[in-house]
């Protein structure tokens, strides 16, 4: 469900990206009637659009693993797309080019945070503690617990449930050094990845 709604979200947000750079280029243009033309024609499926962008966006928000030193840019971008959503509204409605702009940006950059904070919430978070190369249990509790979960079940953020797992110990290192799917590659070496395989196929998988 999480995947699905995920690359549901990134249509959304192709869709309503596309939507503003096209209003504000009329408007930047000076083609007011052009644009006047447009928003009406498209009013129905924008209102759909931006809705189901925002249900969406909302929903994966819930599903985030959050505690980490990089939540702060998930915070900022929520501000951003709050922010650009009442500047755009008051911006074209008023024909003021610098708020439609200011709007069209403050949407742009949220995108490009939100790509930033997924990537670096794959990287592990900084306890101030050494941990040994060999210790399975606290690399996956710093490295992967946060999605998916003390367990293995949690679940977050799609994550899968490691105590269903068929997969063997070559394929799960591989999927921890490499990443797989909507997970990125876990900052570990071979040493670290291979301890937290025997950790995940010993203890998780025996829950």
């Amino acid at each position: 469900m999480y995947k699905g709604i995920l690359h549901t979200h990134t249509l959304l947000v192709i869709l309503f990206l596309m939507i503003y750079v096209i209003k504000t280029i009329l408007l930047l243009s000076n083609k007011n009637e052009l644009l006047a033309a447009f928003t009406k024609k498209i009013k129905v499926f924008e209102m759909i659009v931006s809705a189901l962008f925002l249900i969406t966006g909302v929903y994966l928000a819930t599903q985030l693993p959050f505690g980490g030193k990089f939540d702060y840019l998930f915070w900022v971008k929520v501000v951003m797309v709050l922010a650009a959503i009442p500047i755009a509204i008051v911006g074209f409605k008023k024909s003021n080019k610098m708020l439609a702009a200011l709007s069209l940006l403050l949407i742009t950059s949220s995108y490009g945070l939100a790509e930033s904070y997924a990537k670096k919430k794959g990287i592990p978070k900084d306890s101030g503690v050494e941990i040994a190369a060999t210790d399975g249990k606290s690399l996956y509790q710093l490295n992967c617990a946060a999605c998916h979960g003390a367990d293995g079940k949690s679940g977050m953020a799609g994550a899968k449930d490691l105590g269903a797992s068929i997969l063997d110990a070559a394929a799960v290192k591989e999927i921890i050094l490499h990443g797989k799917g909507l997970m990125p590659a876990v900052q570990v070496n071979e040493t670290q990845a291979a301890a937290i395989t025997d950790y995940v196929k010993s203890t998780i998988k025996g829950h």
